[in-house]
């Protein structure tokens, strides 16, 4: 392929269930980047790229250092890279465009391409339903929080935000494998309402963690990236028509 792309991914996770896990599903991701790269004009990362990200001062959380040089690679060629803060990487701040030239996204942004109009995010907290954890996001969001968890010696901050993101995720795994129906799902139905206000031709969202792609109105597409712990998929947008794919099988 000679013609420029657009790829979206979503939800790596990258440091759980175990650090060998973590590392093939890493390795995993640095292929995938590899075969993309020579026909990627631009790279959305669309959220939960770590299960846990906290940046101090001087100090972020070691290992994905794979990952890292090869989005390096990326901006360093030139091809415009995109992270969207998710509910796992919540307290991303100016690491990645600081040492990575990456634009860091806290919110939902949209764009157009080739003509086609486009909402891209990460998806946590929107849409009906979902009480207790808007209500967290909240919390976590408070400034004074986060100053006060940023007392912290970084052994014992990463060792209770790890132990608590592990706990999460297993909690909701069965959940995540399954199709709610669209009438629950609650990010479709949040660019359902969307739709009726404002035509677009596609809803990229990442956080579900199960690959989907559903018709809106007017022939608008809700998609979702699912997750690279089960699936591997990646959405592409070719300049007239976006495909929901999979690596490597």
């Amino acid at each position: 392929m000679s013609a420029k792309h657009i790829y979206f991914a979503s939800d790596f996770h990258l440091g759980v269930p175990t650090l060998e896990k973590s590392h093939e599903r890493e390795k995993r991701i640095c292929r995938w980047l590899d075969s993309i790269k020579p026909t990627c004009a631009e790279l959305f990362l669309v959220g939960d790229l770590f299960d846990f990200w906290w940046e101090y001062k001087y100090t972020v959380p070691k290992g994905t250092v794979r990952l890292l040089g090869k989005i390096a690679e990326f901006t360093d060629a030139g091809i415009p890279v995109h992270f969207f803060v998710g509910n796992h990487d919540l307290w991303m701040k100016d690491y990645f465009v600081k040492e990575l030239g990456v634009s860091v996204h806290h919110q939902s942004i949209e764009r157009t391409f080739a003509g086609k109009k486009f909402m891209i995010g990460h998806g946590d907290g929107l849409g009906p339903g979902d009480y207790w954890y808007k209500l967290l996001r909240k919390i976590f969001a408070s400034k004074f929080l986060q100053w006060c968890y940023s007392r912290l010696h970084p052994n014992l901050a990463f060792y209770i935000a790890r132990g608590s993101s592990r706990r999460s995720k297993e909690g909701s795994a069965e959940k995540d494998a399954i199709f709610l129906g669209k009438e629950k799902e609650w990010l479709y139905q949040y660019c359902g309402e969307l739709q009726k206000k404002e035509f677009r031709h596609y809803y990229i969202f990442g956080h579900r963690h199960l690959p989907l792609e559903l018709e809106l109105e007017q022939g608008a597409r809700y998609i979702n990236l699912g997750d690279w712990i089960q699936y591997n998929t990646y959405a592409v947008f070719n300049g007239s028509d976006l495909k929901l794919l999979k690596f490597e099988g």
